[in-house]
């Protein structure tokens, strides 16, 4: 691989390559505002309405809602810290787990991810500038999507340095609506009564927001210099995502006993009329605060399906192809958000809680190899070699993989299924917890009875 990638580029050159020391730059603390205000947008705050529209009552929701982003966020941020070590996408190194076919099974599901995320953002947004504008809501689901595809084609940099400044705006913003909201409850709030499924559920919801983004939390830390901490990566990750998580997702249940099905309707319009006098600033605020975390549905989803079938990191598809790629995604879910209309809390529940069941076996196998059986130590350019140390197929993951999704399944509840297991259990969904525990001590006894692939040097700025 030749080191040919400027280091100044405004438009990010590479995809899936190694990024050699010489082009690693940032701060470890640009991850908290990144994730910070990938967190704390319109999106979150409608997840947060969840822990009432299953029916918890405000201090239940808020319990819940503390507990799924607190516990949840731990694994997501654990993954973050694998960037600045291997300096590569998060799903490339899922090679080293499951063989370099075999990984395109988790690939397959993490691109499913990305639809269904950039789907509920369509929809999210789609309804809010056509209420702003005056316009359909077909062309407003296309309009949101521009500033989406702007983002993503520029890549990391445009990334990361608009989520410094929108952190700052969303920060202000749903401070602003906190004390609002806040200020309205009393008038609203009604004790219900509540059992310890729904409690149980509602906890499986907000962990799954922060653990559906283990699966590319390192691509946003890979650019770091090597020397960066690991505590330094993991404390800033978890902070700007479970901290910031919790925070606007309270509000969010906030605004679902006050709001009611409005908010579920038209969640940006229903906030912007909390303030008449500036409603629509405040309508281009909440829209333009989701564009970080929108851009990172295309531009991930191509990070991951190129790397679930090319075998080069030398001659890597670039800037041109990310385009093209980003265009064809953006275009399909805009058609998809069109469709889903405005059925935005269901749509909500059954992503996220559909996307928790497949990749809590990921993240625990992922996480398991990483940090008990190889202890961080990969051979980068095996990663890009077919028939390498870590092989085509690694058919014991492959089976812990599905093994562990099985045996979710009676622990499942969601609005399309609930497993006779859960419905035992007064409709608590344990399933991603069983899923954690099976799919890393599974994994783990596998492991341990193979002799790891011998480590070769790490590759060097200038070898790439």
């Amino acid at each position: 691989m030749t080191d040919n990638h400027s280091k100044t580029s405004a438009i990010e050159q590479r995809s899936i390559d190694y990024v050699p020391e010489a082009e690693r730059h940032g701060k470890p603390w640009h991850l908290f505002t990144l994730w910070f205000a990938s967190n704390v947008q319109i999106t979150g705050l409608v997840t947060g309405a969840l822990a009432v529209t299953v029916g918890l009552d405000l201090p239940w929701a808020i319990f819940a809602i503390l507990v799924g982003n607190l516990l949840g966020g731990l694994f997501m941020a654990c993954h973050s810290v694998q960037g600045p070590r291997l300096g590569i996408p998060q799903m490339i190194q899922s090679r080293a787990q499951f063989g370099f076919y075999g990984a395109m099974l988790p690939v397959a599901v993490v691109v499913a991810m990305y639809f269904g995320f950039s789907v509920e953002g369509g929809v999210v947004n789609g309804h809010a500038v056509a209420n702003w504008i005056h316009i359909p809501y077909s062309a407003g689901v296309v309009v949101a999507n521009v500033a989406t595809f702007a983002v993503a084609v520029v890549g990391y940099r445009l990334i990361h340095a608009v989520s410094r400044y929108l952190s700052v705006v969303s920060g202000l913003l749903f401070l602003a609506l906190f004390f609002e909201l806040a200020r309205h409850l009393p008038g609203h709030y009604h004790g219900t009564s509540v059992n310890a499924g729904t409690v149980l559920l509602a906890v499986s919801i907000f962990a799954s927001w922060q653990i559906t983004w283990a699966p590319y939390v390192s691509d946003y830390s890979r650019y770091l210099p090597k020397s960066t901490p690991s505590r330094s990566t993991f404390w800033w990750t978890y902070l700007g995502a479970a901290v910031g998580g919790s925070w606007v997702m309270i509000i969010g249940a906030f605004a679902a006993i006050i709001g009611g099905d409005a908010l579920g309707n038209d969640s940006i319009g229903f906030l912007a009329h909390q303030f008449p006098s500036i409603s629509w600033l405040l309508v281009a605020a909440l829209i333009i605060g989701g564009v970080p975390g929108a851009a990172q549905s295309p531009y991930g989803a191509f990070l991951t399906a190129l790397g679930g079938f090319s075998s080069d990191g030398r001659s890597s598809p670039g800037p041109r192809a990310r385009t093209i790629f980003a265009a064809v995604f953006l275009a399909a879910t805009s058609i998809l958000a069109i469709l889903a209309g405005s059925h935005t809390m269901e749509l909500f529940q059954n992503i996220t809680l559909i996307l928790l069941y497949l990749l809590v076996p990921w993240t625990a196998i992922n996480l398991t190899d990483y940090y008990l059986v190889r202890h961080g130590d990969y051979d980068i350019e095996a990663f890009f070699r077919k028939d390498g140390p870590y092989g085509r197929w690694n058919v014991g993951a492959v089976s812990v993989f599905l093994l562990t999704i099985a045996v979710e399944v009676p622990f499942i509840n969601c609005s399309v299924y609930e497993g006779p297991l859960a419905k035992a259990l007064g409709g608590a969904d344990l399933s991603w917890i069983v899923g954690l525990v099976l799919g890393c001590v599974a994994y783990y006894w596998y492991a341990a009875r193979r002799r790891p692939a011998p480590s070769e040097p790490t590759l060097q700025p200038g070898t790439v």
